[in-house]
């Protein structure tokens, strides 16, 4: 389990503070409008962002001191952050070891991850020849790879079209089952996850407004927009 509890962090124009609990080996799903304080939440998850005070723990471990390269946290961002010289293979096998001195038995592990995302036959190209979605799969291929059991995916798959973005959802809920892990994924289309996400968070002026059911919450988000609408 994962919990958080009271975490604030403070600039001069934004406050966030948050309390949530995320049970082990769900999809949680982040929803809320940009600027909100989605972002800031998984960062101060993955460690890239320090609370002034609270507490965050995984399994009872005080994740706090913990440098983002220590934490049980693999993170993909949005732009996915691959190494353009490297090849596919070699970008993924970066998450198992970075001086990619990989003994064979690694190599066979990173050739069945890229299997497993549809992209074994892709081994020896750079990102630079593949489509935005092959991207992310390479991503999403190294965090997994990893092994840390928590996944963390930041607004992975908004430049994608539609089907194509649904279509990776599914791609991460599939894997996420098969290798029991924890996936967290701030998501600007919340409807795009709503029948693969056990929970739902919606963020809004960095606080949890409301966490519970995909169903929920989707509800709560088009009855705020409803509101918002001047009625004729």
């Amino acid at each position: 389990m994962l919990t958080i509890e009271n975490c604030r962090l403070t600039w001069p124009d934004f406050t966030a503070d948050y309390s949530l609990t995320i049970d082990e080996g769900t999809l949680c799903a982040v929803a809320g409008p940009s600027g909100g304080g989605k972002t800031t939440l998984l960062h101060m998850i993955a460690g890239f962002e320090t609370p002034e005070c609270g507490r965050l723990t995984y399994r009872g471990r005080n994740l706090l001191p913990l440098p983002p390269s220590q934490r049980p946290v693999a993170i993909v961002f949005q732009d996915h952050n691959l190494f353009p010289h490297l090849s596919v293979a070699e970008n993924v096998a970066l998450g198992l070891r970075p001086s990619l001195r990989l003994s064979a038995a690694e190599m066979t592990a990173v050739l069945e991850m890229l299997d497993a995302v549809g992209l074994r036959s892709y081994d020896r190209r750079k990102p630079g020849d593949m489509s935005g979605g092959q991207r992310q799969r390479v991503a999403l291929a190294r965090a997994l790879i990893s092994g840390r059991p928590l996944i963390v995916l930041d607004e992975p798959f908004s430049s994608l079209d539609p089907q194509l973005r649904r279509d990776m959802i599914r791609l991460v809920d599939t894997l996420r089952r098969k290798r029991n892990v924890t996936v967290i994924m701030s998501i600007h289309t919340p409807e795009d996850v709503a029948d693969v996400a056990e929970q739902m968070v919606l963020i809004i002026d960095g606080k949890v407004a409301v966490n519970g059911s995909p169903a929920k919450v989707v509800s709560c988000i088009y009855d705020r927009g409803s509101s918002a609408k001047p009625t004729s």
